[in-house]
């Protein structure tokens, strides 16, 4: 039994959205996404893990809807899960098993945006020429955002949630035009989730600063 035939079953519609089918691989990829962002944004652990398998059904959708540059940044993202897994319960330095929240230094930043730039001008590049791809621009865009932000998640940076709310900005009325409207409005809802990672880490960075003054005084 080939993979084909395998994954023929979650490639089945389930129901329609404004005439266009829903598959199986929306649905699962909706549920694991809002819920691996949930975590995130609680410093759970466990999204990692749920956010692997996130990837997994993104890589199915988005390779249908013709998104190569977000089917391809997906495999990406599973590479990093494991980096991010592995810092969140190692990478809080000596006496401490847990990763502060930081904000990004200026040299990251510095790397982030540079990379990010010379990343979506490649992207688009190869999309237009390489691929049937109907938005390069927009795909390699998301793309290079995505993989911002998810850097500054591994490194526990606040200012991730900021890149992040950037890309849904994009991905919302993206996904909405190449008629995947359950995965547009999951993104509506990772919007809703960022402001809320945002908040909640902002409060934690906010403690940890407090915490060595109190300890002084």
């Amino acid at each position: 039994m080939s993979l084909a035939t395998l994954l023929e079953p979650l490639q089945q519609p389930l129901f329609t959205v404004l005439d266009t089918p829903v598959s199986w691989t929306e649905v699962l990829g909706f549920g694991s996404g809002a819920l691996c962002v949930w975590l995130v944004a609680r410093q759970h652990v466990a999204n990692w893990p749920i956010g692997i398998a996130n990837n997994l059904f993104f890589v199915l959708l988005f390779t249908q809807a013709g998104l190569y540059a977000d089917a391809g940044l997906q495999i990406v993202f599973i590479t990093l899960a494991a980096y991010g897994w592995w810092t969140w319960t190692h990478g809080g330095g000596p006496g401490s098993d847990v990763l502060p929240v930081r904000r990004t230094t200026r040299t990251e930043w510095t790397w982030l945006l540079a990379a990010g730039a010379v990343g979506t001008l490649a992207l688009t590049l190869l999309l237009d020429r390489a691929t049937d791809s109907t938005v390069p621009f927009w795909d390699a865009l998301t793309t290079a955002l995505s993989l911002m932000a998810t850097y500054g998640q591994c490194r526990k940076r606040l200012e991730s949630w900021w890149l992040w709310i950037a890309a849904d900005v994009v991905y919302v009325p993206l996904y909405a035009h190449k008629g995947l409207y359950l995965t547009s409005l999951l993104y509506v809802g990772f919007m809703a989730l960022c402001v809320s990672g945002l908040r909640g880490w902002s409060k934690d960075l906010a403690g940890t600063a407090r915490r060595p003054v109190e300890a002084a005084a």
